[in-house]
């Protein structure tokens, strides 16, 4: 069973960083592409970045030059550094994978960036 966990969203002031980590298991990681999505009440999910298995990677108009996807292919992991924050990017943050045809998602993490 393929399981993610998101961790890493806090709350930071404007201009400010963070980085994100999604634990990925009961899949074999590197070869599938995996993505960031974030969600704010009442509003759709939205990708936010994605990386392939060859390290290729896109990013949502909103976030390129601030945010960063990567992965590690050794410990099975994703993560997203966030720079130069905005309050525009206060949302819930989801790891996503599509395994065997079939979407699977983690608990998602907060990350808020007061105005």
């Amino acid at each position: 069973q393929v399981r993610l966990v998101e961790s890493g969203g806090d709350l930071v002031q404007p201009g400010g960083s963070l980085r994100l980590s999604c634990a990925a298991s009961g899949m074999n990681f590197r070869l599938f592409p995996m993505d960031w999505y974030r969600q704010t009440p009442g509003e759709q999910r939205d990708l936010v970045a994605r990386i392939i298995s060859n390290g290729t990677t896109n990013y949502a108009d909103s976030v390129k030059g601030r945010f960063t996807i990567s992965r590690d292919n050794v410990w099975n992991k994703l993560f997203l550094q966030m720079n130069s924050l905005k309050p525009e990017d206060t949302a819930r943050y989801f790891c996503h994978t599509k395994y065997r045809g079939m979407d699977f998602w983690g608990p998602g993490t907060q990350v808020t960036v007061p105005s």
